[in-house]
């Protein structure tokens, strides 16, 4: 969950502007915040059922696409639905990491709805990851319903670079598999395995950056101006990718998805990676005893439970799962590294010195809510 390439600016550019222009361009990084109050609320929701709908769609996607519409039924009862719209058939042609999506954002919809006296009650719909309905939820007041901390929902973020390489603290480490040691498999940085998947990921990016499908398919969800950021309030910006400063600037005010097919562009990505891989304590990889509908949502749901929980510990998670997109090194992946279940999840993990504030863009409630 995007575990998805992130743009590097061309080294060797130079441009040269007038000041004047300088002062009327898009001068800063456009992120979360600059989002409030600009979308109108026109669907009738209460107070609580936007408020759960909001926080339920801060769960991660790949490239921030956000595939998931919500069917307003009657007060308190919705249909999770799959939007088509938003599939990434590039790189997700099964729509395996939609499903995915999904679980994250249900399990987001039963901490929020728990913060504010709800029990959830879900029933999956979904045959299989292109049906459109994928599960029903009714909330139910309750007065023994847990607090849930939803602080740590919309304090969850990506962070994709700055990662030490010091080994996870035995308490972290316990406190991060416990219950989970049959799904969690953690591959420290010492090990041979670590190493295989640096280099899988590096070579991963390399097939998926020349794949025009794919290239093309990054291109479509890179929101380059601030303007397209705020139309869409979703997708990848400056900000999300950890671009700062001029290189940003350039980006913001220059490029466009023209850009994104270019070699210098290509190349610029996968030198990215390269410096990714080299950061981190380990690998946790995630499986799942198959690739059920229900299995691939309880994942999800696991996914965003462990992200939840790490940011107090000062640890990240990058999702970096383009070996398992691209059939070459899919194929040989789990032999490998010994692991027999599907793998659904492959995450960059480590210590940071500071955890940086969320910017990536979310829709308005109203934007995802169908009546």
């Amino acid at each position: 969950m995007n575990r998805k390439k992130f743009l590097g600016v061309a080294g060797g550019a130079v441009l040269v502007v007038a000041g004047g222009y300088y002062l009327q361009s898009d001068k800063s990084n456009f992120v979360r915040a600059d989002l409030e109050g600009s979308f109108p609320e026109k669907i009738p929701l209460t107070a609580d059922e936007r408020n759960i709908l909001f926080l339920a769609s801060l769960a991660p996607s790949g490239h921030n696409t956000q595939p998931w519409f919500v069917q307003y039924i009657e007060p308190y009862h919705w249909i999770i639905g799959n939007d088509k719209s938003k599939w990434l058939p590039g790189v997700d042609p099964t729509q395996r990491e939609t499903m995915l999506s999904i679980g994250a954002f249900t399990q987001n919809l039963e901490y929020a709805a728990s913060n504010l006296g709800y029990q959830s009650q879900f029933t999956i719909l979904a045959n299989n990851n292109q049906d459109e309905q994928v599960l029903s939820v009714k909330l139910t007041k309750a007065s023994n319903t847990p607090k849930y901390n939803i602080e740590k929902i919309k304090q969850r973020r990506t962070i994709r670079s700055n990662y030490l390489s010091e080994v996870l603290k035995k308490e972290d480490f316990d406190e991060l598999m416990a219950g989970e040691r049959d799904v969690f498999h953690w591959l420290p940085n010492t090990s041979k395995e670590h190493q295989y998947l640096n280099e899988q990921t590096i070579e991963a990016n390399r097939i998926q950056s020349y794949r025009d499908a794919a290239q093309s398919e990054l291109a479509d969800w890179i929101r380059f101006s601030s303007k397209d950021a705020a139309k869409h309030g979703d997708g990848l910006t400056t900000a999300s990718m950890e671009i700062k400063g001029v290189p940003a600037w350039v980006l913001r005010n220059f490029y466009g998805k023209s850009n994104v097919m270019k070699k210098n562009f290509r190349e610029q990505s996968i030198d990215t990676v390269h410096k990714q891989v080299s950061q981190s304590a380990g690998w946790l990889l995630i499986t799942s005893k198959d690739n059920a509908v229900a299995t691939l949502i309880d994942t999800g749901r696991r996914l965003q439970k462990l992200w939840l929980n790490i940011r107090e510990k000062g640890i990240a998670i990058h999702p970096m799962t383009q070996i398992l997109e691209e059939t070459t090194t899919n194929a040989e992946l789990n032999s490998a590294i010994g692991i027999k279940d599907p793998i659904q999840f492959i995450l960059r993990t480590g210590y940071v010195k500071t955890y940086p504030q969320p910017v990536s863009l979310r829709r308005s409630v109203d934007g995802f809510v169908r009546m």
